[in-house]
């Protein structure tokens, strides 16, 4: 397989940034669930009023688009429920490593499904992102530790965190199947306003709706600023997404997470102890490996 190219990285790093930011964004918000869906709204508002001005026309989907935006909008609805349900029921530590299990996924689903092959390069570039992603979040350096997400099997909120992961690896798959023969401008478009459609079904909820115009008064700056950068993050990563293998492109995006990392320390006073260090650095080379593989 081709090394990934300069513009998909540059695509996918840009992304990473974006993604960080709007997660940012939630941090600072009061009801999450809530803001999300206003995110949303802010997004695919913004995408509606930009469409007409964009010169590329508008194809309407063929049946395996439509199936392949169907299927990455429910895994992605559904992946933020469990992941969700996971984080009010267990410990972050525990939680946050099993949620990012999906990069163990995706290169199966990559080679089996799509028919992608990787270089010698890119297995270690993915193997060290994904142990830098698992250990991130860990309290000490030990066998202990390592294992202590997966030890309590019967626990909801592990199985919710295993069953989040499992299923955002589908969602990308079908995203990267989706743009393969799709505009990923109007591919994301869709998925914005699908993935929409379903958030407001949970949003009628009788302890949500008091929430909605609630959140709106007290953070409608908030919401008018994540709408640009949600579109930015979700565009830039669906056209680097189809210039590159979902296999190089997912784990990529988890420079995300020291980018977060970083905006812990610097705005929000966060510590930054030895093993978040030695995460991060994993995660770095790991992306670099995957550049030059």
């Amino acid at each position: 397989m081709k090394p990934m190219s300069h513009v998909a990285f540059t695509l996918i790093i840009f992304s990473a940034v974006m993604h960080a930011l709007w997660n940012l964004l939630v941090k600072r918000s009061r009801h999450k669930t809530v803001f999300i869906w206003w995110m949303f709204i802010a997004s695919g508002g913004l995408f509606s009023l930009v469409l007409p001005f964009i010169p590329e026309p508008f194809l309407l989907p063929n049946l395996h688009t439509l199936l392949m935006v169907s299927i990455g909008s429910l895994c992605f609805v559904l992946y933020h429920l469990f992941n969700g349900r996971a984080y009010r029921g267990g410990d972050l530590s525990v939680v946050y490593p099993l949620c990012q299990t999906s990069m163990i996924y995706v290169p199966v689903w990559g080679l089996v499904l799509l028919g992608e092959r990787l270089s010698f390069s890119g297995i270690a570039g993915i193997f060290l992102v994904v142990s830098g992603t698992y250990s991130i979040q860990l309290q000490r350096v030990s066998m202990a530790e390592l294992i202590r997400p997966f030890r309590n099997l019967k626990s909801p909120s592990v199985r919710d965190a295993l069953s989040a992961g499992f299923i955002y690896s589908i969602g990308s798959v079908a995203e990267k199947s989706g743009v393969r023969d799709y505009s990923p401008l109007y591919f994301t478009y869709i998925m914005v306003l699908m993935m929409l459609f379903l958030m407001s079904f949970n949003m009628l909820r009788s302890k949500y709706r008091p929430m909605i115009a609630a959140e709106l008064r007290e953070h409608w700056r908030l919401i008018l600023c994540s709408g640009p950068v949600m579109m930015l993050s979700f565009l830039t990563f669906r056209y680097g997404l189809n210039l590159s293998p979902v296999s190089y492109a997912v784990p990529v995006r988890q420079v995300s997470i020291v980018i977060g990392v970083l905006i812990g320390i610097l705005f929000l006073k966060e510590s930054f102890g030895r093993i978040r260090f030695v995460s991060a650095m994993l995660i770095m080379a790991g992306v670099v490996l995957i550049r030059l593989g």
